[in-house]
């Protein structure tokens, strides 16, 4: 009995951890910026465990059924809290203070947990043990689910069914107190307990129907394809207008103009070096940029860098992607490696003619130093005399500072600049930067292979920026500042 409570305090303590690492995770999907989420998630639910600890000294009758109701009722809020989330986030205004509401409940009826636990159990054993004893499950239960929650229960479960299954725990845990009773006035929390827990083995098995209920209604389009992985989440949707692809929410590209947008990245590149042969790709996880580059006969090798293995599995594979990247991932020339990029680049010292870097946009800190004057740096050992390098910038249009933040970040490093930019129906004007170590960026931009867009009359056009959206000074973007992450959210927010 004492041990079977003890080893209780570890789950309840497991559950309470997971409960706040998918309510940081969801609100970093859904809202963006991950290191603001999180610190808000964090502060927020702390301050309300300490809410429930206090509010534990008037509990003085009736601990069992107390505690027992506690986790039935914080196995049902934290177990749902994440459907909750996706499914009000398309429905509400407020989302913000259904998001912390939720949080903050699930925070009390937590801090209530141990509190209560140590009641129950002070008449068995020792005050200085009880202590030891309970913090040490305690703890030992936070470990397994910061180690657990990332490695294993998102890429495996995703998070819905995660937060499902661990409130499906906490009930377990009033369960088996209840069945330990053997008291008769338990009945009915008995009945209770075990239609809460049937409940969530319900929406366990239908999950991804939920899930994907809830991504419809966001995106206003048939779900063909979702998943999560430890990185992010995978969506694909589907309409008469084409097919799109959105990492965490954000979409990524339009089957019906995305050509528009690669064509731009990679053509003006190879405009300055046509008979380049070796070419690295860092991200471009889609293969659509390693589609155009395969059009050039001269390249030998595509090394493309991409963090996500579930992406680039994804987009070798499925039917539909495969011919819109015109299974580009499956030439020869093409060699896959799933790591950072910042971390493959300080691995390796090999030097390409041309490098294409088609990141995310800077929308969190992990993203932003892909942007940052040291990674840039790094970028630049790879390069030769005569290399050129293209990096996507996001809309001088929507966000200038942030792109004219990246333009003087690659600056600053002593790389000669040619900003540019173009209109891509999906996402409005949307900015590039070709750089290289020395000599004129000029070229001819006539000399291409088959393109549905891209000529040299319209790269002309694509150089000159209107006075709204012209240079402007800004901070240099390094891994201490992170100035271009500051930029972008404030930006971005405006059209969000």
């Amino acid at each position: 009995m004492r041990f079977l409570l003890l080893f209780s305090v570890g789950v309840i303590a497991t559950c309470g951890l997971i409960y706040e690492l998918i309510a940081g995770a969801v609100a970093s999907y859904l809202l963006g910026d991950s290191v603001t989420q999180f610190s808000m998630v964090i502060g927020v639910y702390l301050f309300a465990m300490g809410i429930g600890a206090y509010l534990s000294k008037y509990i003085h009758q009736n601990l069992i059924s107390t505690f027992i109701w506690v986790e039935i009722a914080v196995g049902l809020l934290g177990g749902m809290s994440s459907i909750l989330f996706f499914v009000l986030f398309n429905y509400i205004h407020s989302f913000r203070i259904a998001l912390f509401g939720t949080i903050g409940l699930t925070g009390i009826l937590v801090g209530l947990e141990i509190p209560l636990m140590m009641n129950i159990l002070r008449k068995d054993i020792e005050f200085k043990d009880l202590i030891s004893k309970v913090f040490s499950f305690d703890y030992a239960g936070a470990l397994l689910a910061s180690i657990a929650f990332p490695l294993f229960f998102v890429p495996h479960f995703g998070i819905i069914k995660t937060s499902l299954f661990f409130g499906m725990m906490n009930i377990m845990v009033a369960l088996v107190l209840i069945f330990m009773q053997k008291n008769k006035k338990l009945i009915g929390l008995k009945l209770v307990g075990l239609s809460s827990i049937l409940v969530l083995v319900i929406m366990f098995v239908f999950s991804e129907r939920i899930m994907s209920y809830a991504e419809e209604a966001n995106y206003g389009e048939n779900v063909l394809f979702s998943q999560s992985t430890p990185y992010q989440r995978i969506t694909i949707t589907g309409s008469k207008q084409g097919k799109k692809l959105y990492l965490n929410g954000n979409l990524q590209f339009n089957s019906a103009d995305e050509y528009r947008y690669h064509e731009a990245l990679i053509h003006p590149s190879f405009c300055l070096f046509p008979q380049a042969k070796e070419v690295l790709i860092l991200g471009g996880g889609d293969g659509c940029a390693a589609r155009e580059v395969l059009k050039y006969k001269a390249v030998n090798q595509i090394t493309l860098v991409d963090l996500d293995p579930a992406m680039t599995k994804l987009f070798t594979k499925n039917s539909f992607l495969k011919e819109i990247n015109q299974n580009s991932f499956l030439n020869s020339k093409v060699k896959i490696y799933n790591t950072d990029a910042f971390i493959w680049l300080k691995n390796n010292a090999k030097k390409f003619d041309i490098i294409i870097i088609d990141l995310p946009d800077p929308s969190n800190y992990s993203l932003g130093k892909l942007y940052s004057n040291v990674f840039y740096a790094e970028v630049k050992k790879h390069m030769h005399e005569s290399s050129v390098c293209v990096v996507q910038s996001t809309s001088p249009y929507v966000a200038p500072n942030s792109y004219w933040c990246i333009v003087n970040t690659i600056r600053s490093i002593g790389m000669q600049v040619l900003p540019y930019h173009n209109y891509v129906p999906s996402f409005g004007d949307w900015g590039y930067i070709l750089f290289s170590k020395q000599g004129s960026l000029e070229a001819d931009y006539t000399q291409l292979p088959n393109t549905k867009f891209f000529d040299g009359t319209t790269f002309v056009t694509m150089m000159q920026f209107s006075k709204d959206i012209a240079y402007r000074v800004t901070d240099i973007n390094q891994l201490n500042n992170q100035a271009l992450v500051n930029y972008f959210e404030h930006e971005w927010s405006k059209v969000q």
